[in-house]
């Protein structure tokens, strides 16, 4: 299938929300997109019974429908000075303070994965963004390699030491964290009591920012930072049409909102 060329000039942009003049109450088939989005119901729906469903085709279904997921690049050390560098689509943040992110090693049937051993052995690790200009490098080191093998030398990516922890971070991601391990989790499934996956809980000690990347508030802004997420099978995107929607606060909203209601 040919497929046109990725636009390197393509940034992301804020615009307006997809419904900028909705209300409280308001129903999704009020306007002609949600009556169009709406009319999907009509053909129905597939029930999946997880329990009686094939592995590989829930894993399949869920990474395709739990979208956009962002990435977690975790650079880790054995405890043989062996480094590793792998990405898991499995990630988020948990809290900021302490500030904990968390992401998920799946583990094959006759072995567990480097990065599982790795952040336990007390040497810390480090979590970085991937950003479009070095997905393909990012993405190599997804390779099912044993585990002497070190994925920096093929990535073509630079790693630069860490101030706290013994594992490098990756210099090309332009937002970075140094973190020792919070908690793991073995995920165990409840009837055949395999260890399926385990959840890692990162403890973050120092974050690295480029400074290119602050806006005037010392936040990330989005349209420098150009991340990527994953998508199903092996898609991943990136960030185009950015909107922003208020929270809305009941202090100011009550009056609003009950005679919203009122009307219904």
């Amino acid at each position: 299938m040919s497929l046109p060329p990725f636009d390197h000039d393509n940034q992301a942009k804020f615009v307006d929300p997809p419904n900028p003049t909705w209300s409280y109450c308001q129903a999704v088939d009020s306007t002609a997109t949600g009556r169009a989005w709406q009319e999907g119901d009509e053909k129905g729906w597939k029930t999946i019974n997880t329990a009686d469903s094939d592995r590989l085709y829930l894993y399949k279904l869920m990474i395709s429908g739990i979208v956009p997921r962002p990435i977690a690049f975790v650079s880790t050390i054995s405890d043989d000075g062996v480094e590793n560098l792998a990405p898991f689509s499995w990630f988020n943040m948990v809290s900021n303070w302490p500030p904990i992110v968390a992401f998920t090693c799946s583990n094959a049937p006759t072995r567990i994965k480097d990065t599982t051993n790795n952040v336990k052995n007390g040497k810390g690790f480090t979590v970085n963004i991937i950003s479009e200009p070095f997905v393909e490098n990012a993405n190599v080191t997804s390779l099912d390699a044993p585990p002497e093998f070190d994925e920096w030398s093929i990535s073509g990516l630079t790693k630069v030491p860490s101030v706290h922890v013994k594992a490098c971070r990756v210099k090309e991601s332009a937002f970075s964290m140094e973190c020792e391990l919070f908690q793991a989790i073995d995920i165990v499934h409840p009837t055949s009591g395999e260890c399926t996956a385990t959840h890692i809980l990162a403890h973050v000690k120092y974050i690295h920012v480029r400074n290119d990347m602050l806006n005037e508030r010392g936040t990330v802004d989005i349209t420098e930072f150009k991340p990527v997420s994953r998508l199903g099978d092996i898609s991943y995107a990136r960030v185009g049409d950015v909107f922003r929607i208020s929270r809305p606060v009941w202090a100011t909203e009550e009056t609003n909102i009950q005679e919203a209601i009122h009307r219904l």
